[in-house]
């Protein structure tokens, strides 16, 4: 704590340090040489497993964000949109080829999806019934099984 000018630089960095190494994974799915439902399915999996990874600290950001000042909360915002635009990209992709029904529009989609990984921490534990990479699976599908046509 004591390496941080104030709490809130530390919350802030707790999820910019989560968001940065999700950011690079989903940049490399996504510029991957394969069909765009195996990327897409990639990068939905892999959010997941990454914050079942960081889960302590996506708790402690998700309950205590709104503590943020007005500033830091505007760079947390814009940090997680350039996250999901990013996303986003890849299910419009799948729609505007045809692989993707585009009955659903790409951004209620991605708020879908990522309404179960922030609420992970509600409900998830590792000596559950289910192991990270399995819920991570079985949350890609069911993005998958909503996107076909």
């Amino acid at each position: 704590y004591h390496y941080f000018g104030s709490k809130e630089d530390l919350l802030q960095e707790v999820y910019a340090r989560v968001l940065r190494l999700q950011q690079e994974r989903l940049d490399a799915f996504a510029d991957a040489e394969a069909p765009v439902e195996q990327r897409l399915r990639d990068a939905a999996a892999d959010v997941v497993v990454t914050t079942i990874d960081n889960l302590d600290d996506a708790a402690i950001f998700f309950r205590s964000m709104h503590h943020l000042s007005p500033e830091k909360n505007k760079q947390v915002r814009v940090e997680r949109r350039r996250y999901h635009e990013r996303f986003r990209a890849l299910i419009e992709e799948g729609q505007n080829s045809g692989v993707f029904s585009s009955a659903t529009p790409a951004d209620l989609v991605v708020d879908y999806h990522f309404g179960s990984v922030h609420h992970l921490s509600t409900w998830y534990r590792p000596d559950g019934p289910l192991s990270r990479q399995e819920v991570a699976d079985h949350l890609a599908d069911l993005l998958l099984r909503a996107l076909r046509p």
